[in-house]
């Protein structure tokens, strides 16, 4: 039996160099048969540089697109490093007043804002929870109402798991704040390992299990906006200071995370991570009924001559790939 959310996916799954149009993308993605679309910024710059009009406008014809096309525009992402960043507060509310009006153009419910992990940042959460509550109340100053959807990314600095979102959220106490969930980021703070040959943690699984039950039991619903599902690429040989892909001071995650996170049980891209255990957890057995949405950096479309169209197949055929396996599990339990 198919899952009954409704799925999306991200425009940088369909695509990471510059000729890789953004009006393209969702219309390679309606025709797989995608319900929504995550809208990178990027993209959304580019379209309107290529065509010399400004962003606001580009926002505009983007949303008619979708509108044309029958998808639904379900967030403007990433908003990266506002909480505890030490620029004044007012830039950073004028620069985020900036991304809510483009929210709104498109039609998006969501601005996705992935935990802070500048190292030089405030981690007082006083002051983080009071940034987060102005963000939010500026977000709902006018309508429609635009929710701030709070990503924990493993390498975040003050808050990397769900746990330590879900409490910030608490916290702020905010009707429009809350959680995006990715699968990419609770397995590699808890499962997967770069640095081992078998690639997990030897206390992985238990570790991740107990966050999953853990899950199941206490999250509030109305707190999880979305999920995000992706896989992760096992390193051969382990990560170290040897490999191609290290940069002195960036956390192993970021950079396993730039390059190699293929889709969901892509296994023939080196994909090897429990994905469908998480999402039995965070969305069969939670009951959670709301968007999922495909999530991915693959460094192979980094080359302007990998086609679009290959890349919302692969999404598809990931996103069917898990609701069989998850129907599967479903069948033996």
């Amino acid at each position: 039996m198919p899952l009954p959310n409704n799925i999306a996916v991200g425009t940088s799954c369909l695509g990471q160099n510059p000729a890789h149009r953004l009006d393209d993308k969702i219309r390679a993605a309606a025709h797989q048969g995608f319900q929504g679309l995550e809208i990178v910024y990027t993209d959304l710059s580019r379209y309107s540089e290529r065509h010399n009009i400004p962003i606001l406008t580009g926002a505009k014809q983007i949303r008619q697109l979708a509108d044309d096309l029958g998808v639904v525009l379900i967030s403007l992402a990433p908003f990266e490093n506002y909480e505890g960043t030490k620029t004044p507060l007012a830039e950073r509310l004028a620069f985020a007043a900036h991304w809510v009006d483009l929210a709104r153009i498109l039609g998006a419910s969501y601005l996705q804002i992935p935990s802070q992990y500048g190292t030089d940042s405030v981690g007082d959460e006083g002051v983080i929870v009071s940034e987060m509550q102005q963000l939010a109340d500026l977000a709902a100053s006018s309508s429609p109402v635009i929710s701030i959807a709070y990503e924990p990314l493993s390498w975040g600095v003050w808050y990397s798991t769900w746990e330590d979102a879900l409490r910030l959220a608490t916290l702020v106490d905010r009707s429009n704040f809350g959680l995006c969930l990715d699968t990419f980021h609770e397995v590699t703070k808890l499962w997967a390992s770069p640095f081992t040959e078998s690639g997990v943690y030897p206390d992985g699984p238990e570790k991740l299990g107990a966050s999953l039950r853990r899950f199941v039991e206490t999250i509030p619903l109305d707190k999880l906006f979305y999920v995000q599902l992706s896989d992760a690429e096992r390193f051969d040989p382990p990560f170290s200071e040897n490999h191609p892909w290290y940069i002195e001071g960036e956390a192993p995650e970021f950079t396993w995370s730039k390059h190699a996170r293929p889709f969901p049980l892509e296994a023939e891209f080196g994909g090897y991570t429990p994905v469908v255990d998480v999402v039995r957890a965070w969305v069969v057995e939670s009951g959670f009924g709301g968007w999922v949405s495909m999530e991915i950096f693959d460094r192979r479309m980094r080359d302007e001559k990998y086609k679009t169209e290959i890349a919302a197949e692969r999404a598809w055929r990931s996103w069917e790939k898990v609701q069989a396996e998850v129907g599967r599990r479903r069948a033996k339990v």
